[in-house]
């Protein structure tokens, strides 16, 4: 662990050999086993398990309840709300071992993910992606992509300050100025009023 400013509940546990950034804080019930790296300023809320082996970028807000298992990889100012739910296996069963199996789950920087969503194994979320409360997201999910249902679907844009964009894509943020415009599948932002 490094620096004064860290915070870490007594009734958290963190183990030898997981590193954890200045500024961080570890609230009640959390376990972070050995081997886990969380960077700078993040909030693990209460009763978050932070698996050997994960990668938590800097500023990153894991909200109560949250595990986050080996494979998974949160890059800096992701968002993960309340009781969301990653998985690392896509098959699996008490009486098999299936370590050798996991698949890896990347969350870009920005990204949100609501309360009670579920991420299967194997997706990439891309930059500044929202994923809506209760969502399942089965497959990649394009930067600034707003995705919601069972399974996830995308259904319109995500403005970097987190509004909703045009549902074409095309535009400018009426919140903070920011400009974007429609690559296909995906959108590409271009600017912001200064």
């Amino acid at each position: 662990m490094s620096g004064a400013e860290t915070f870490i509940h007594e009734s958290a546990w963190v183990d030898e050999g997981a590193r954890i950034g200045v500024g961080t804080k570890v609230w009640h019930f959390c376990h972070v086993l050995g081997g886990a790296e969380i960077g700078e300023g993040c909030s693990l809320g209460q009763n978050v398990v932070v698996m050997s082996g994960v990668r938590i970028g800097n500023n990153v807000k894991i909200q109560n309840n949250v595990s986050v298992y080996e494979g998974v990889e949160l890059e800096d100012d992701v968002f993960c709300g309340p009781s969301m739910v990653f998985t690392n296996v896509v098959n699996p069963r008490a009486h098999v071992s299936r370590r050798d199996e996991y698949r890896r789950t990347l969350v870009k920087r920005g990204a949100s993910i609501g309360a009670n969503a579920t991420i299967v194994c194997g997706a990439t979320l891309g930059e500044y992606a929202f994923i809506g409360a209760g969502s399942v997201v089965t497959a990649d999910v394009a930067p600034y992509a707003l995705v919601v249902g069972v399974p996830g679907r995308r259904i319109g844009w995500m403005c970097q300050c987190g509004e909703r964009l045009p549902d074409n894509g095309n535009g400018t943020c009426a919140a903070c100025g920011s400009r974007y415009e429609s690559r296909g599948e995906t959108i590409e932002r271009i600017g912001a009023i200064e």
